[in-house]
């Protein structure tokens, strides 16, 4: 039996409108459905209060609050909502920083998109067995 992708909904959190671009870019192509998109935290939280996404990919360096604090902001007020953070900090204490905020998963830019595809689609897929 194969999910439906398209049923789900994600939301992108980047400060730079070109990762953002990109990101939209990819998943749309692969049938994702992305349903918003925030450049800090506070216009995330409130996003993914209206648009309750299934998913959320996010950078880690953003104003007002990095993605390790909004990972766990997320994680803890949507208990249905998942992180994945993608960013160029690969450094392991952040990587494992994000995972213990909660993230499902950590993806190193720049992208490769095959990884970024078989990781959203594995969370989901899992998500929607639950």
């Amino acid at each position: 039996m194969s999910t439906d992708i398209s049923k789900f909904r994600l939301l992108l959190v980047d400060d730079s409108d070109f990762s953002r671009a990109k990101l939209r870019t990819l998943l749309t192509q692969n049938g994702f459905n992305v349903v918003g998109e925030a450049s800090n935290g506070n216009e995330a939280m409130r996003l993914v209060k209206e648009k309750k996404p299934h998913l959320v990919l996010m950078d880690v360096v953003m104003p007002e609050m990095s993605g390790i604090e909004l990972t766990e902001k997320i994680v803890q007020t949507y208990t249905t909502v998942g992180v994945i953070v993608v960013s160029s900090l690969t450094q392991e204490q952040v990587v494992m920083q994000a995972i213990a905020a909660g993230a499902a998963d950590f993806i190193a830019k720049p992208l490769d998109p095959v990884q970024l595809i078989e990781s959203v689609t594995q969370y989901l897929t899992s998500a929607a067995r639950d």
